[in-house]
């Protein structure tokens, strides 16, 4: 998905730490493409904005979303963010490359993970990535996941798709958007998209995030990320 002529693809900051939030004010109201709606210092300061946001019809398309704050994290504020606004897609941002940190906000829904000491051209792909509808990782934590994934265990659930939800399948856990599949596989993005419903609803899972990591821990796609 790309924004209309002349929109702005709309984002809220979520960080603890004020200089944080200036400088990426700063960075990112430089970008033509990118507006920031707002910016919040708590998970529950975030929430309450994006109520206020809502209901003046400004919601914002993605939350960049710092995980370590008190008294709620990053983590638990991603999955309450999109447990109530499914179409706001989070992008988490931390110091910390931990593996089960990383398998926390990806499983509560983040569109992607990026360090902060990613350059800010790379914060601003990640934020366009996501709106976009695609899986966006720093290939440093990408690397140390993917491993973990491999290692977990094989389920039969891919029994239950058909040849085609396979082929989605495998192009979501590619990273690739509804738009993308559609082209590749020659039909609409409407299919597409349809398809992509009844992958989450077999798996019985609640993000194409999820679908994704699920693809490559079941080996339907092989990501290698670059050394």
């Amino acid at each position: 998905m790309a924004p209309e002529p002349d929109a702005k693809i709309g984002v809220l900051l979520v960080d603890d730490h004020e200089v944080v939030r200036r400088g990426l004010r700063a960075f990112l109201e430089k970008e033509s493409d990118l507006e920031v709606v707002g910016d919040a210092d708590s998970g529950a300061e975030a929430l309450d904005l994006l109520a206020r946001l809502d209901e003046e019809g400004r919601r914002p398309d993605v939350v960049l979303m710092d995980l370590q704050m008190e008294p709620i994290d990053g983590i638990e504020s991603t999955r309450s963010i999109r447990d109530r606004y499914e179409a706001v897609e989070v992008v988490a941002l931390t110091s910390f490359a931990e593996e089960e940190r990383v398998h926390a906000a990806l499983q509560a829904g983040a569109s992607g993970y990026l360090l902060k000491d990613a350059d800010a051209d790379e914060v601003a792909a990640a934020i366009r990535s996501a709106y976009r509808g695609e899986l966006q990782l720093d290939p440093a934590v990408a690397k140390r996941l993917m491993s973990s994934l491999r290692a977990g265990p094989q389920s039969d659930s891919a029994a239950d798709l058909t040849a085609r939800e396979l082929e989605v399948l495998s192009l979501v856990g590619a990273g690739k958007a509804n738009k993308t599949i559609a082209a590749e596989l020659d039909m609409s993005e409407r299919t597409a998209r349809t398809h992509v419903s009844n992958i989450l609803r077999k798996l019985g899972l609640s993000s194409r995030t999820q679908a994704a990591l699920w693809a490559v821990r079941e080996g339907i796609v092989d990501v290698r990320p670059e050394s």
